[in-house]
């Protein structure tokens, strides 16, 4: 395959004039489309702008190689623009782009197109051959100076396969020439891993060091370096901002930074790699794993956070998702086989598990639940601090949801863990030798262990149970007032923490107002929760561009769970952002409880969601109430999240 079959005439521009950075990616999704490679534009747009959210792909020297891979692809393509005057794209060197490619990939095992994209993308840092295509006269000539260049050089892959740092050149030299090792990788694996690998080639060059670079691109990893190199090398050099097995290089000197490092400082990484002023890297346990984005100094603290937390969320998802469902039919088959009117208040109160297949089922969905917080705050801190934090911030989740501090206090988890096992490296590297082996084994787990339980068990906790005691006693003094206020207030703050001390106060707050014979509080309380979920559903639909792939993809569970009065369903989508999706949550919660207290509606059973309907006072107006909370919350969730990595 060459580069033309993936670039068709139509979707070339040699006079696009944007304006702006959103603008000239709009044109180019547009150009894309024109070829008939997408069939989903706005899907593939929204992929285009959460990769760009990421990291600029504005490469410098006036070159953007914009890139989105999804299903909203038929077939791999290109769309080009020349852009005559220049753009701000927020470049790594803030010069304007004048030539941008837009790649858009398909989700498909078949990666021929991959080793295409990549042998554009390193030709794109020719001096001559974007000049060269920058001054083309016709859609012809722009085709026609691709196709030459593609036809004369070799791929990157193929040049880097010849390379090995065993080989000594022939040639005698006064000092021994340096031997320099890279992996390259970005998320993508499309155009940055072959880019980092080419700049990283070329400085070593001019430099006059040998190196060999393993790409690790979406093809799989190429180029892979062997024991002997790396036991040869003098210095490895990681521009990754994805996974890459770090084990192998335990003991040898290793530079960590961004993939776009080695595009834009390839001569400085190299220079500061023969120096020999490098740290020795101490791999921590089998099989560790560095992401570009944990442990590195390059990108801002912002997006490191960002990406640690995303570890965390992506890898509780599928408790919540399993646990969430399972937990919903129980409720279904309860809501089936028995008459809710008939049941006594304490028979209600078992909702879900009445009938032996629905316990059953309940009580699975709730082990699975019972992971959820350990595994958020555990991945979190694992990618901080690689498999020494996972054990502290497993202990940490547990505390957190076996006490008062829930999903919030697993976040404070997750960070503390990772951060404590840092603090931890940096202490026992300076122990003998002796004692630094059997640091992972032994320091880490128990002395990290105590360090997070004393810190959940004597401030995470007390703080959430102080707050959880001022919580109940204002609700209770607040009985008397308004009650559109309480029930704002109470929906409100079943919406706050999906499980913390705010929940649990509003909860146990409507349970007690059962036993009293107050069931206005509890149908304020119940639609409170069930709102969070059913506001994330339908913005997944309704705003796909403000969530990632795997949220989109979980995003309509949550209309089972949401319906079922299973709050914890939002958890990871609020986990990811909670500065926005906690704001847009509550309020709409705090909406639909003051309309269900205005509506004078009423429930006499403390769970089941819609599967409790027979027994709610009024259900057409709560059902009412619910839709409208829904409805606020979707839409200032559109408002307010920002496009995110897909």
């Amino acid at each position: 395959m060459r580069i033309t079959d993936l670039l068709d005439a139509r979707s070339v521009s040699l006079t696009s004039s944007p304006k702006t950075k959103s603008e000239a990616l709009d044109q180019a999704v547009a150009l894309m489309t024109k070829s008939g490679k997408i069939n989903d534009e706005e899907a593939y747009r929204s992929q285009v702008y959460a990769r760009e959210e990421e990291s600029t792909t504005g490469i410098g020297e006036g070159i953007a190689i914009p890139h989105g891979k999804c299903d909203a692809v038929s077939r791999p393509g290109l769309a080009a623009m020349v852009i005559k005057n220049g753009v701000d794209f927020d470049s790594l060197d803030g010069e304007p782009v004048t030539l941008l490619f837009l790649i858009a990939a398909p989700n498909t095992k078949d990666n021929v197109h991959l080793d295409v994209l990549s042998k554009l993308s390193v030709m794109l840092m020719d001096e001559e051959f974007t000049e060269n295509l920058r001054n083309a006269s016709s859609v012809e000539e722009f085709l026609r100076i691709i196709d030459q260049a593609d036809e004369e050089k070799a791929s990157i892959d193929e040049r880097l396969e010849q390379t090995s740092i065993l080989d000594e050149p022939s040639e005698n030299k006064a000092e021994p020439v340096k031997k320099i090792l890279a992996v390259t990788s970005c998320p993508t694996g499309i155009a940055h891993t072959y880019m980092a690998a080419e700049g990283l080639e070329k400085a070593a060059k001019k430099l006059g060091c040998r190196i060999k670079i393993e790409t690790r691109g979406s093809g799989g990893a190429k180029n892979v370096l062997t024991q002997a190199e790396i036991d040869e090398a003098d210095c490895i050099i990681v521009a990754a901002d994805a996974k890459v097995p770090m084990e192998r290089f335990n003991g040898k000197k290793v530079i960590e930074c961004q993939v776009s490092d080695g595009i834009s400082k390839a001569e400085e990484l190299l220079n500061r790699a023969m120096s020999g002023d490098v740290l020795v890297y101490h791999a921590s346990g089998a099989g560790e794993s560095s992401s570009g984005t944990s442990a590195k100094s390059g990108g801002s603290v912002g997006h490191r956070i960002y990406m640690q937390l995303m570890n965390g969320v992506s890898h509780m998802l599928p408790f919540v998702v399993g646990g969430g469902i399972l937990i919903a039919l129980a409720f279904l088959i309860d809501g089936f086989g028995v008459d809710m009117a008939s049941l006594s208040a304490e028979e209600r109160s078992a909702f879900g598990s009445i009938t032996p297949v629905a316990a059953m089922l309940k009580s699975i969905g709730s082990t699975a639940f019972s992971f959820m917080l350990p595994v958020l705050a555990g991945f979190i801190a694992m990618a901080i601090a690689d498999r020494p934090g996972l054990a502290l911030g497993f202990v940490g989740g547990m505390i957190a949801y076996s006490g008062k501090s829930g999903f919030l206090g697993a976040l404070v988890a997750g960070f503390a863990a990772g951060y404590i096992i840092l603090g931890l490296k940096k202490v026992c590297d300076k122990l003998p030798d002796a004692l630094e082996k059997i640091t992972p084994v032994l320091i880490y787990p128990v002395v990290g262990i105590l360090a997070m339980g004393l810190l959940m068990n004597f401030v995470v906790e007390p703080v959430m149970g102080a707050v959880n005691t001022a919580l109940n006693n204002g609700l209770t003094s607040m009985g008397g007032s308004s009650k559109l206020l309480l029930g704002f207030v109470l929906a409100g703050m079943m919406a706050i923490d999906m499980g913390g001390p705010f929940n649990k106060a509003a909860y146990v707050f409507g349970t007690a107002a059962i036993a009293s014979g107050n069931y206005d509080v509890m149908a304020a309380v119940m639609i409170g929760g069930m709102v969070p979920p059913c506001a994330i559903a339908l913005s997944t639909i309704l705003f796909k561009n403000r969530f990632t792939k795997e949220e989109r993809d979980a995003g309509p569970t949550n209309f089972i769970m949401g319906l079922a009065f299973i709050t914890e369903g939002a958890i990871p989508f609020a986990a990811a952002d909670p500065l926005h999706v906690i704001p847009a949550c509550v309020i709409g919660s705090g909406v639909a409880g003051a309309l269900s207290m205005l509506f004078k509606c009423t429930l006499m059973a403390p769970h089941g969601g819609i599967f409790v309907f027979p027994v709610v006072g009024n259900a057409i107006m709560y059902l009412l109430a619910l839709v409208i909370g829904t409805v606020i919350s979707t839409v200032l969730l559109g408002v307010l999240k920002k496009p995110r990595e897909a």
